[in-house]
């Protein structure tokens, strides 16, 4: 009786919790999805802004600089600190928030659900420790909170919950902390759709059939999407290390990077690759994409980052599979429509090491249909990716081969 008590205490502890932290962040997740669907339409219709990037990445820079902030480790901080090595301070929200909006506003190649994530973890964090939650507890509300700032900026609750437990140990699943991150996930997306924002969703086309030549087919674009995946990482690292080593000045770099970003939009003549790229990857599932699209992305994304702008890498990954996939699937065999939501789920695996959330997320973006090629795509391209990653912080606990 006394065991049935302390976790019918503890199940109440973390269902105020989670409440409290998803309101919060479903809150903030609406002003902040307003935020950059403005700062967009905005772009989108001057794109004369985006001469402007050099200068708001020395005012990101600078404004990191006057908070004392310049080395932050971003999302790398957040998942350290599930594992009680770093604390994500308060103040990291309002600056991912601001600076991921201007990095927005004036063209730069970023994401959003990275800046998620950092917000989501520093609240949750700071919840925690007001309410005099102890140090492991208040983990748990710092992946509670990464759950409901995903799940309210990206409409996938589901995905939120486990991505939050999956990510800072891959192989060792956090289970201790599934009633607060689902709780949160459902609260903060309810909170969210109360103003009207709908979940992300596609519709695919042309799902084939199960059978020997369609998962042959599946096999081969998840090796080639695994590829990528190591390529993009790479190109985010060593895009990084360059600017460290050649510009070590935060404020030059800032202007070297978003100098080269608007004179590579003003060279092709389009604003496609800028910003996150949302319209893009909708086109890809309806099967249009630019062969080359995938790598003129990575190609912006790594300048974009490398230089100190803000934001995340979650939807350029999904940009640049939607597109790999949809140019690359005729080649062997699949429809571009469906090629297209392979490529987005086995590259997003591919640089997270996440292959549940990966797959609950084919799930909850695509319906159930393919789910079993789907599953197929993430298994290889986990396998393959090897153990490199998108956060350097993350650790891989047991090997991608073998029982150790």
């Amino acid at each position: 009786m006394t065991k049935i008590k302390e976790n019918i205490i503890t199940f109440l502890k973390w269902s105020a919790v989670a409440v409290i932290i998803g309101i919060i962040l479903g809150l903030l997740g609406y002003l902040f999805h307003v935020t950059l669907e403005f700062a967009t339409e905005v772009r989108m219709s001057k794109m004369y802004l985006v001469w402007l990037l050099p200068l708001s990445g020395v005012i990101i820079v600078a404004l990191y600089k006057i908070c004392g902030m310049e080395k932050n480790k971003g999302t790398n901080c957040v998942i350290m600190s599930v594992r009680k090595e770093d604390k994500p301070p308060l103040i990291l929200a309002p600056l991912i928030f601001i600076s991921t909006a201007i990095t927005h506003l004036f063209g730069g190649s970023a994401g959003r659900e990275g800046a998620a994530l950092q917000m989501g973890g520093s609240v949750g964090y700071f919840v925690g420790d007001k309410l005099k939650l102890d140090e492991k507890d208040k983990a748990t509300a710092t992946m509670c909170g990464m759950s409901g700032a995903f799940s309210a900026l990206f409409g996938t609750p589901v995905t939120a919950s486990v991505f939050a437990m999956e990510i800072t140990d891959v192989g060792v699943m956090q289970y201790c902390a599934i009633v607060p991150c689902v709780l949160c996930a459902v609260v903060g997306r309810f909170i969210v759709q109360c103003f009207g924002v709908l979940p992300t969703a596609y519709t695919v086309t042309d799902v084939p059939t199960l059978s020997a030549v369609s998962v042959l087919q599946t096999v081969a674009l998840g090796i080639l999407c695994a590829v990528v995946s190591k390529v993009f990482c790479m190109a985010l690292h060593k895009t990084h290390t360059l600017y460290e080593k050649y510009i070590p000045n935060k404020f030059l770099s800032a202007v070297v990077g978003g100098l080269i970003v608007a004179v590579l939009t003003f060279v092709l003549g389009t604003g496609d690759y800028n910003g996150a790229g949302t319209h893009i990857i909708e086109k890809a599932i309806s099967g249009k994409a630019e062969i080359y699209a995938f790598a003129v992305k990575i190609l912006f994304t790594a300048i974009t980052l490398g230089a100190g702008f803000k934001g995340g890498e979650i939807v350029p990954t999904l940009f640049i599979g939607a597109t790999f996939g949809c140019a690359v699937s005729p080649l062997l065999g699949l429809a571009p429509s469906f090629g297209a939501s392979l490529g987005m789920i086995a590259l997003f695996c591919g640089v997270t090491n996440c292959p549940l959330s990966a797959l609950v997320m084919s799930v909850e973006l695509f319906g159930g249909q393919g789910f079993v090629l789907y599953m197929v795509a993430v298994a290889v391209s986990y396998m393959l990716s090897g153990y490199q990653g998108l956060y350097s912080s993350q650790k891989i606990i047991y090997s991608k081969t073998k029982m150790e």
